[in-house]
C-alpha cells in the first residue's frame, strides 16, 4: 500500500507539525528544505543568499469538512541581480495569504455560485474573492480579438436605478460580446469604433434600438454598413405606447362594469406575452378577452402582423407587408397606434433591411435576460468593470 507524503502538495517545504482545532481547522506548519534553494521572484534564478525571513500563515484547499492553513517562513533573499527581494514559491501567489490551489478552487466555484455563497463556503471574504475571479476574467476575456467581424447588434441597459446606462456590442454571427461601456450616446461607443480602426470597412451591418445616437456615429465610421432596426425593442416599445395605452383607455371606458373593468385592467401580461409561452388556460382568457373587446383585439393582431415585417423573405414583400400593415393602422380609429405607425415610418428603409440582414432578435432578449441574471447574482453594483468582464464570459461566442 502505498503512503503519500503530505509534503508533496508544497514542494521546497517539509512538515514539521500538525494540529487539529475544535473549529474544524488544521493547522500544518512548514520549514524549508535545506536542499531547496529559494528562488528571486523577479529573475527566478536561485539563489544561497538570505537577507530575512517572515512568518506567514496562508489558506489551503479545504480537505473534507476542515480548513486546511499552513504556517511557514517566507524569505526575503539577496538576489546578485535584483538585489534583496520576496523569493518566489511555485504554489504561493506573491503577497497572497491563498495558495494557488485555494484560488483555482474558488475561480471554479464562482462560476456557478454567488460570491456571497461562495465567501459563506470556503469562508473567505467577498472582496478577495471578487479580486480573483475578476483577474481570472482579464485574462480570458479582457482583451478580445477582433477578427473577422461583418455584422453586429448594438443594445443599451440600465445599470442602475435612475437612468444610468451602458452599452454591449456583440458580433451578431457568433453571438460574442466584443465590448461593453459606460453611457449611451454617440461619444460612449465612439472607443470600440476606434478600437475597430480599418476593420470598420469590413462591416456589412448593424442591428440596434431606434436610438439616433447609434444611428449616426455607426454612419460616420461604417458608411457602407447597412442600419437595421430591431424587432425585439419595437415589439417592446409597441407593448408600452400602444397595447399599454388602449387597455387604459378601454379600462376607462367600463368605469360602469367593474367585473369587465378589472379583467381589462389585469390583462397586461397576457396582452404582452409571447402568445406561444401562455398555457392552455391562459391562452383561452386571452381569447376570451380579445372576443369581448375589439379595439384589444385590433392592436393585438396588428401586433402579430408587425412582426411578420421583419420576417418577410424580401425587400419587396417587405414593403408589401408594411402597406398593408398601415393600411389597418389608419382605418382602426384608434389614436396610439396610428400615432405609432406615424412614428415607424420614419425607420422604413432600416425595418426593410432586416430582409437582406436577418439578425434575429432573440440574440440580444437573451443578452438582457442573462445580464439581469447577473445583476440579480450581485455582480457588478461595487464595480462596473468587473460587471462588463461578467457579461464577456457570458457571451464567449461561438466557433467558426
Amino acid at each position: 500500500m502505498h503512503h503519500i507524503d503530505i509534503a508533496s502538495f508544497w514542494p521546497g517545504y517539509t512538515v514539521i507539525a500538525q494540529a487539529l482545532s475544535a473549529n474544524h481547522h488544521t493547522l500544518f506548519t512548514l520549514e524549508p528544505r535545506a536542499d531547496f534553494l529559494p528562488r528571486c521572484r523577479r529573475c527566478l534564478q536561485p539563489t544561497p543568499l538570505i537577507h530575512d525571513q517572515r512568518i506567514r500563515r496562508v489558506r489551503e484547499r479545504d480537505l473534507f469538512d476542515r480548513q486546511v492553513w499552513l504556517q511557514l517562513p517566507v524569505r526575503r533573499v539577496d538576489c546578485l541581480r535584483c538585489g534583496r527581494v520576496s523569493e518566489h514559491i511555485d504554489w504561493l501567489p506573491s503577497g497572497s495569504r491563498l495558495t494557488r490551489r485555494m484560488q483555482c478552487w474558488i475561480e471554479a466555484l464562482v462560476q456557478y455560485l454567488p460570491i456571497r455563497h461562495v465567501s459563506q463556503l470556503t469562508g473567505v471574504g467577498w472582496h478577495t474573492i471578487k479580486e480573483i475571479d475578476k483577474r481570472r476574467l482579464q485574462t480570458s476575456v479582457g482583451t478580445i480579438e477582433l477578427g473577422e467581424v461583418r455584422r453586429l447588434v448594438m443594445d443599451e441597459f440600465a445599470l442602475h436605478k435612475g437612468h444610468r446606462y451602458a452599452t454591449v456590442i456583440m458580433d451578431a454571427e457568433r453571438t460574442r460580446v466584443l465590448w461593453v461601456g459606460h453611457g449611451n450616446s454617440r461619444a460612449a461607443i465612439r472607443p470600440f469604433f476606434e478600437q475597430l480602426g480599418e476593420r470598420c470597412q469590413q462591416i456589412e451591418a448593424v442591428a440596434m434600438d431606434m436610438n439616433t445616437a447609434f444611428d449616426l456615429e455607426v454612419k460616420q465610421h461604417c458608411p457602407q454598413a447597412e442600419v437595421v432596426y430591431d424587432l425585439f425593442h419595437v415589439v417592446a416599445r409597441y407593448g408600452r405606447e400602444v397595447v399599454d395605452r388602449v387597455r387604459v383607455e378601454q379600462a376607462n371606458a367600463l368605469k360602469s362594469d367593474k367585473p369587465a373593468r378589472k379583467v381589462v385592467k389585469s390583462a397586461r401580461w397576457l396582452l404582452l406575452r409571447n402568445r406561444a409561452k401562455l398555457s392552455e388556460k391562459q391562452d383561452v382568457k386571452l381569447q376570451e378577452l380579445l372576443a369581448a373587446n375589439q379595439p384589444l383585439a385590433m392592436v393585438y393582431v396588428l401586433k402579430e402582423a408587425l412582426k411578420g415585417i421583419w420576417h418577410a423573405p424580401s425587400v419587396w414583400e417587405g414593403w408589401r407587408r408594411w402597406r398593408s400593415w398601415m393600411r389597418q393602422v389608419k382605418e382602426s380609429g384608434l389614436a396610439p397606434l396610428q400615432r405609432f405607425g406615424r412614428n415607424l415610418s420614419k425607420y422604413m428603409r432600416g425595418i426593410l433591411a432586416s430582409a437582406n440582414y436577418p439578425m434575429h432578435t432573440s440574440v440580444l432578449e437573451g443578452v438582457n435576460n442573462k445580464i439581469k441574471v447577473i445583476k440579480r447574482m450581485a455582480y457588478g453594483f461595487r464595480d462596473s468593470e468587473y460587471f462588463f468582464l461578467k457579461i464577456k464570459a457570458a457571451f464567449p461566442g461561438k466557433p467558426r
